[in-house]
């Protein structure tokens, strides 16, 4: 099971996040929880690789504001970043930054056990 620990450890601002729980620890951690196993990352990745940049940002919008209010900050940082490379329509590629995307979600499963 995952700990607030494990989370610093991760590079998350516990602190910050805790706060907006109320202070309820396990709140916080049913919530990180629940966000990690979430499938809107594989919609982003699905949306993105067909090319449907428009659905792309919607899922990463999304998913930017639920990562910065659990304030898990390196998976916020990325989806900050992709986010903002769909609402510009940038013709790029992804990949790099969906791998770390996906990297860093499939740490954060790991912890949750």
């Amino acid at each position: 099971m995952i700990t607030v620990e494990d989370l610093q450890k991760f590079g998350a601002d516990t602190a910050t996040g805790l706060k907006r729980c109320a202070g309820s620890e396990p709140l916080y951690l049913k919530l990180v929880a629940k966000v990690a196993s979430q499938n809107e990352f594989d919609k982003l990745a699905e949306a993105v690789n067909s090319g449907d940049l428009k659905s792309g940002f919607e899922y990463a919008h999304a998913m930017k504001g639920v990562l910065g209010n659990l304030s898990l900050t390196p998976l916020y940082e990325k989806m900050s970043a992709i986010t903002e490379l769909l609402r510009a329509g940038a013709e790029t590629d992804y990949a790099p930054l969906l791998k770390e995307i996906s990297d860093l979600k499939n740490e954060l499963q790991a912890l949750c056990g």
